[in-house]
């Protein structure tokens, strides 16, 4: 499941065109992405622990999975498409906001995403392939928080803009 290219879109999420993923991060070029947060029913949100083989964010913990549509592909469908390949998990995803956000990372890379939040629920035990996630675990609102906020530099800066975004409705968000 090989994605080279992003596609390149502007503020208002319309399609520009598309660049190589690493060219993309490179120039700071605006793409489209997705992030997913997957819930159960106790209430916790499953993280991954990203793989030590990623160009950036490696071994940072992040939200359940993330990765960039093609271009003509659907957002939602490609994002489902990912959870099963990256977590071997497969639910129902609902759309819940989007947000753009710039941010240097490490490689002298930059992340400049239109990035499409979705979430789902399952109670399911994922099967993370190897190659893409190291680790991951269940974690509850109150420990989530209060990792975040003793250690943000372990995890990825979009993770973090994510949970900013939803804080204030958090407990919204994990009882949807």
């Amino acid at each position: 499941m090989k994605k080279d290219n992003v596609v390149l879109v502007n503020r208002q999420d319309h399609a520009i065109g598309e660049m190589d993923k690493i060219e993309a991060h490179l120039k700071g070029a605006l793409h489209r992405a997705f992030s997913i947060l997957i819930f159960n029913t106790k209430g916790e949100m499953l993280l991954q622990k990203r793989g030590n083989q990623k160009y950036h964010g490696a071994g940072l913990w992040t939200n359940t999975c993330c990765s960039h549509p093609r271009l003509g592909e659907d957002v939602k469908q490609s994002a489902r498409e990912r959870l099963i390949f990256e977590m071997g998990l497969d639910c129902e995803l609902e759309f819940l906001f989007s947000f753009v956000y710039r941010s240097n990372v490490e490689n002298n890379l930059i992340e400049h995403e239109f990035d499409h939040v979705f979430i789902g629920y399952s109670d399911l035990q994922p099967k993370p392939n190897v190659m893409e996630v190291q680790d991951f675990k269940w974690i509850s609102r109150t420990d989530l928080r209060a990792e975040i906020e003793d250690h943000p530099e372990q995890f990825t800066c979009w993770f973090r803009e994510i949970v900013a975004k939803i804080w204030d409705n958090i407990s919204a968000v994990y009882s949807l």
